[in-house]
C-alpha cells in the first residue's frame, strides 16, 4: 500500500520586516550538497538557485543572514549514527561555494541537529531584536526541522520556503513541512512568496 503524504497548509505571500527578521541557511555544506560528499542529499543542489535568490533578497533588504555548519570532532559520537561527515576544518564541512557567506555574516558551528543547542544563536537573535526566522537548507526532517522546532519553542515566528529545503525522500520532506506547519505553527511558503520589507 502506498504511503499517503501528509497535508500541509501553505501560507502564500509572507511579508517580513527586514529589521526583525533573520535568514538561516542550514548546513548547505559540501558533505551534504556535493556528489562527492560523505552524506550526499541528491536534491540539495536543486535548492541552490532558490536559496541564492532568497539570500539576495534578504541582503538587499538588510535582514540578518546566518549560516549553520554541522561541525564534528574526529571521534564524534554521532558517527555511530551516521557515517563520518562534516569534520571540523575539512572540505566536507565547508559551505558550498555557490552560497559563500559575505563578510560579517555569522556562521554557527553546531554539534547536533539543532542550531540552538550549545551555540550562541539564541543570544545573537535576541541581541539583534529578531522576532522572525526564515529557514532553508538541508536536511528537512533532521537539522531544518530541529532548528525550526527549537526556534518555535523560543517563540520566534518561523517561515520555511519549501523550494529552499531538501531531504533524502519526498516523504521526509513532506513530513518535516507538516510538522513545522502543524506542530510549530510555522508558515510554509516559497522563495518567490517571501518578501522582506
Amino acid at each position: 500500500m502506498p504511503v499517503e503524504l501528509p497535508e500541509i497548509n501553505r501560507a502564500g505571500t509572507v511579508e517580513l520586516a527586514a529589521s526583525k527578521t533573520a535568514l538561516i541557511v542550514v548546513d548547505m555544506q559540501n558533505d551534504f550538497v556535493s556528489p562527492e560528499g560523505s552524506l550526499f542529499v541528491p536534491n540539495a543542489a536543486r535548492t541552490l538557485p532558490a536559496i541564492k535568490s532568497l539570500l539576495h533578497k534578504a541582503r538587499q533588504a538588510g535582514a540578518r543572514v546566518i549560516f549553520t555548519q554541522d561541525w564534528h570532532d574526529e571521534d564524534d559520537p554521532e558517527f555511530a549514527i551516521w557515517p563520518r561527515h562534516a569534520v571540523a576544518g575539512s572540505w566536507g564541512a565547508e559551505i558550498v561555494a555557490d552560497l559563500a557567506p559575505l563578510s560579517g555574516e555569522v556562521r554557527i558551528r553546531k554539534l547536533r541537529y539543532d542550531a540552538f543547542y550549545g551555540t550562541p544563536l539564541d543570544h545573537l537573535l535576541h541581541t539583534w531584536g529578531v522576532k522572525r526566522l526564515v529557514i532553508v537548507g538541508t536536511v528537512a526532517n533532521i537539522c531544518v526541522l530541529h532548528t525550526a522546532g527549537s526556534a518555535a519553542l523560543r517563540w520566534f515566528e518561523v517561515v520555511v520556503p519549501e523550494d529552499g529545503v531538501s531531504a533524502l525522500t519526498a516523504f521526509d520532506l513532506q513530513a518535516a513541512l507538516r510538522q513545522i506547519d502543524f506542530l510549530y505553527k510555522g508558515k510554509i511558503t516559497t522563495v518567490a512568496e517571501t518578501a522582506f520589507v
